[in-house]
This record gives C-alpha cells, structure tokens and sequence, in this order.
C-alpha cells in the first residue's frame, strides 16, 4: 500500500496541480507541502499540523480522508519523534501563571481608555500639587540674611546714592 506522501503527490498530479497552486488553494506553505509529499515529517514541530495539513491536501485532491488519516496515525506511531503524544500533565502553577491569566483577561481597549484617563489625571494631580507648593513657597527660604552696612564717613541719614553716570 502506497504512504500517506505517495497517495498526496498521486492525488495532486491526478488533478494536474502543482505544489504552488495547491499551496494557493490551501494557504499551506510550499516547503511545507513538499514536506508532506516526501514524507518528511520533522519538519513539522508537532503531529497536529502534520494532521490538519493532511487532512486539508486530501480533501482538496478528493482523496478518502478518513483511510488517509488512519494510515497517517500509524506512519506517525512509526517515527521516533512523532511516536508518543506530548506530555500534557499539568505543572505546578506559579505567580506568573496567575499574573499572565488575569493580564489575558482583561480587554485591552477599554483598559487602554481607563489607564490613558487614570495619566490624565495623575498629570492633573501633580500639575496642581506643584502649583499650590509653589505659591505657599517662601522665596527667601534659601537666601541668607542680609545687613546693610553703610560708609564709613555716612551720617546715615539717607541711602548712599551712585554717582551720576559720567558724560
């Protein structure tokens, strides 16, 4: 009995495609397709897009999918890679996954509204808390006290004036 590839490439020259147009038809990658037509399975990182490729290439040739996918099945047992199904056993839970499980929840368009009015109102806040500090400010806090000493020969009945600017 022909494999899975033969029965594939059969079925598409049968139809008088090529790999480009079934690829076009499918929207399956050409490298991908010729993967599936050679046989050559570790391309693929898990046994279910070998499945869903397959399934997709023999309904559109019109080939039988269910005997197709059963004979897949077997074909996958026979490879080292594909021979066991992955391990699905669940992990200890951590932070993270809580943290990431809630961060997918949320609805980011309305979170992105609620976050941009929660800044607006922050940058209100500080505008207006910098506002208020700077008018109850004294702005003489930091000079140091100043003393008038006048002349010497000043009988200190007024303010020494400069002298008139020279012409």
């Amino acid at each position: 009995m022909p494999t899975v590839a033969e029965q594939l490439r059969a079925g598409r020259e049968a139809q008088n495609l090529t790999v480009h147009q079934v690829a076009e038809i499918t929207k399956i990658r050409r490298d991908h397709l010729r993967a599936l037509e050679e046989g050559n399975f570790d391309v693929f990182t898990a046994p279910v897009y070998i499945r869903g490729f397959t399934r997709s290439c023999a309904t559109i040739l019109k080939l039988d999918v269910p005997q197709i996918m059963a004979q897949l099945d077997a074909e996958l047992a026979a490879t080292e890679k594909f021979s066991e199904p992955p391990n699905l056993a669940p992990h200890p839970r951590t932070p993270l996954d809580s943290l990431t499980l809630q961060l997918s929840r949320i609805d980011w368009r309305k979170g992105a509204i609620v976050l941009g009015v929660l800044a607006a109102l922050g940058l209100v806040i500080g505008i207006y808390g910098a506002w208020r500090y700077s008018r109850t400010a004294d702005p003489l806090k930091g000079l140091p006290r100043g003393v008038y000493q006048p002349p010497a020969n000043a009988s200190g009945e007024s303010l020494p004036l400069n002298p008139p600017p020279k012409r």
